[in-house]
């Protein structure tokens, strides 16, 4: 009989400290907060690159500001804002020629600079654990919004947040047709390709 009831007063202890660590396990949970870090500008990087049937042109352009929500080590949300006004074109050396191309880029056939001096992406799904994404998010192009998903690795701690992606996106769903065969089907030699790409770096500080 003293053992049944030595048996019975451990299972009640065990249920007791089980009972304990769910309520405490909840409790943690709901008093946790999604941290808001904001985007270091200065140590993130926007690389884009654009092809064409004779070859290819690289450069840079800034980012103005953002933000990167996470929950944990879990990214849930955030946005970033790119200053179009800042483009820069890396592989000209002939500074006439590099700024004749970085003049064309800014004007209506390009990215309509004067009209729409800000680009931004906003994320509105965060697929993912560990390092390993994929964002779902609306881009704003010369005032046009479309979804677009892309994958990205992102690491976060409480100091900061680190996200990287390349990202493939289709000029002509911005209205940006200049060069495209998709529109000019006898341009030949001439031809601009649709895609152009983007390599980013978002560095994340509280």
């Amino acid at each position: 009989m003293k053992t049944i009831k030595m048996i019975a007063g451990v299972l009640a202890a065990g249920m007791m400290m089980i009972s304990t660590a769910e309520a405490t396990e909840k409790t943690t949970s709901k008093n946790a907060k999604a941290v808001t870090f904001k985007v270091d500008a200065s140590k993130s990087v926007v690389k884009w690159n654009a092809k064409k049937v004779t070859g290819e042109h690289t450069g840079t352009v800034n980012l103005s500001n953002g933000a990167l929500i996470v929950d944990g080590t879990k990214i849930t949300g955030g946005s970033f804002e790119i200053d179009m006004t800042s483009i820069k074109c890396e592989d000209l050396t002939d500074a006439g020629y590099n700024a004749k191309l970085v003049g064309h880029l800014k004007s209506d056939d390009f990215f309509s600079v004067e009209k729409h001096p800000k680009a931004s992406f906003k994320i509105t799904k965060a697929e993912g654990s560990g390092a390993n994404y994929t964002l779902t998010g609306d881009m704003t192009i010369k005032g046009i919004t479309k979804s677009i998903s892309f994958p990205a690795t992102v690491k976060a701690d409480a100091k900061g947040v680190t996200a990287t992606s390349k990202i493939t996106l289709d000029r002509t769903k911005w209205d940006i047709r200049y060069g495209s065969k998709s529109f000019i089907p006898n341009i030949g030699d001439k031809a601009i390709y649709d895609d152009f790409t983007i390599d980013l770096t978002l560095a994340a500080v509280k």
